[in-house]
């Protein structure tokens, strides 16, 4: 199994925003082979930014690495970064091999 996390530093106050773009946008995972799930966790806040990760599940680090040259993908991020201000930052990403 394979994990892939994107940490997103979001704006203070525009946090009900940014949860509504993910709310409201088509992710085209359903029918991508080896994808298993998706959530969208809320970390700390500070004066600075609100924390939050998208965390996807796949079978494989190949099944993800596929979905991510893929139609969908291109599909599912073609209207990413449209909120100015909303994003402090560019996403950073983890991938992580499950080992137990």
């Amino acid at each position: 199994m394979f994990i892939a996390m994107n940490r997103f530093r979001i704006a203070p106050g525009r946090e009900d925003e940014f949860v509504e773009i993910w709310r409201n946008r088509e992710t085209y995972l359903d029918d991508v082979p080896g994808f298993g799930s998706f959530q969208l966790l809320r970390g700390p806040s500070s004066d600075e930014s609100t924390l939050f990760a998208s965390h996807s599940t796949w079978e494989s680090r190949a099944d993800f690495e596929a979905w991510t040259h893929s139609e969908a993908f291109r599909k599912a991020h073609a209207g990413a970064g449209g909120a100015k201000g909303l994003y402090l930052g560019h996403p950073q990403f983890e991938g992580f091999d499950v080992v137990l």
